[in-house]
């Protein structure tokens, strides 16, 4: 099969309208599983014996299955069950953040665990509210240790969005496979599909990299 520049430059724009779906998604996805993930962290961090445990293990399910799965699960089993017809895109975006939920939360909570004890007796000492603890003492210093976790976290996201093709979702790489199809011609599409991720994947890495050893002077 030949290589056909003109045909390249022709799919950039159907390829474009596909990242920016593939951007969305992840960046929603991540608000998400940003948000989930430190109220999973405190749920656990809580030790209210029930609840604590049901998180655990809904932590541990999500973890050890297939995020192909959950989206089958949340699309076509608890949508009906509910009654309910969010988007195949809505549906992305949700599926996404839970199933990165789970990895966020364990992230926080190294984080939480990682601000010094004198921290938490001091707190204790002075007889602050709970609540103030958490939101002036605490969060503040674990919650910038775990940025450059959950950057990466943000990357392998961007990377797995292609698995929503399965609910109708066509972000980059799917609009490459159906322009491939329609045309019969898969390595011009596939090929931009795959330079667009490497162009928003690689300096995303490099920024995290930046990160972690700015972090690690503190």
């Amino acid at each position: 099969m030949n290589w056909n520049w003109d045909y390249f430059w022709e799919s950039v724009p159907l390829l474009l309208e596909g990242l920016l779906v593939t951007l969305e998604l992840t960046v929603l996805g991540s608000a998400v599983a940003y948000v989930l993930g430190l109220v999973f962290a405190l749920v656990r961090r809580a030790r209210i014996p029930v609840l604590s445990q049901l998180m655990y293990l809904f932590i541990e399910v999500v973890r050890s299955t297939p995020l192909l799965i959950q989206v089958f699960i949340v699309f076509y089993l608890l949508w009906p069950a509910l009654g309910i017809t969010p988007s195949a895109f809505v549906t992305g975006v949700i599926a996404l953040g839970i199933h990165y939920a789970t990895y966020t939360s364990e992230v926080y909570r190294a984080g939480i665990e990682a601000v010094p004890k004198g921290q938490w007796e001091a707190a204790t000492a002075l007889s602050l509210p709970r609540g103030r603890v958490w939101t002036g003492i605490i969060l503040p210093q674990a919650v910038p240790r775990v940025v450059p976790a959950l950057g990466n976290y943000m990357i392998s996201m961007f990377k797995e969005t292609p698995l929503l093709i399965s609910i109708g979702v066509l972000d980059v790489l799917n609009r490459a496979k159906g322009q491939g199809a329609e045309t019969f011609q898969v390595i011009e599409p596939y090929t931009l599909a795959g330079i667009l991720f490497l162009l928003i994947s690689y300096p995303s890495s490099i920024l995290v990299r930046r990160l972690e050893r700015r972090v690690g002077q503190l």
